[in-house]
């Protein structure tokens, strides 16, 4: 093999020790790959201009069809989970001064609306509150709160 000056894990057509090619040289040396591909890789149009790249932060709008729909900030997509936990923690407060009766129901009041909030908000829109499948979010959040009622109406209110 014949020695091209260059140090042994060069490749003498242009390749670097990792075998990608130089991008400023064709492959004949020259700069017509430069040209071909866009600096971040991307597709080229059929003018040499970079395709336009998807709205990675757009969402596909309940009714599907393919068109994307409005994008909604992550804050904003917790608002549904933060009442319902507003809730919960109001239905502890009020357990935890002796009112059993009227907490849990509180409590269940909350389950409720976060199985109101699963079953008729897209999923992009209720952030924490998707957690499996509807079917199975909405089945224990009503089963929950069905067993939290009936707690509430035979727990014995205690007299002061």
């Amino acid at each position: 093999m014949a020695d091209t000056g260059g140090t042994r894990d060069e490749d003498p057509r242009g390749a670097g020790p990792d075998g990608a090619r130089d991008s400023a040289a064709g492959p004949e040396g020259g700069a017509a790959d430069a040209a071909d591909t866009p600096p971040d890789g991307g597709p080229l149009e059929p003018g040499g201009a970079p395709a336009p790249a998807a709205d990675a932060g757009a969402l596909p709008a309940a009714g599907g069809g393919g068109q994307a729909g409005p994008a909604v900030p992550y804050w904003l997509s917790q608002v549904p989970y933060m009442l319902v936990m507003s809730a919960l923690a109001a239905g502890i407060v009020v357990v935890a001064a002796a009112y059993f009766k009227r907490g849990p129901a509180i409590i269940a009041g909350a389950l409720l609306l976060a199985a109101a909030f699963r079953l008729f908000l897209p999923k992009d829109w209720i952030g924490m509150l998707a957690v499996r499948r509807r079917w199975i979010d909405l089945l224990t959040l009503v089963g929950l709160a069905v067993l939290l009622i009936v707690l509430a109406w035979v727990a014995p209110q205690l007299s002061s």
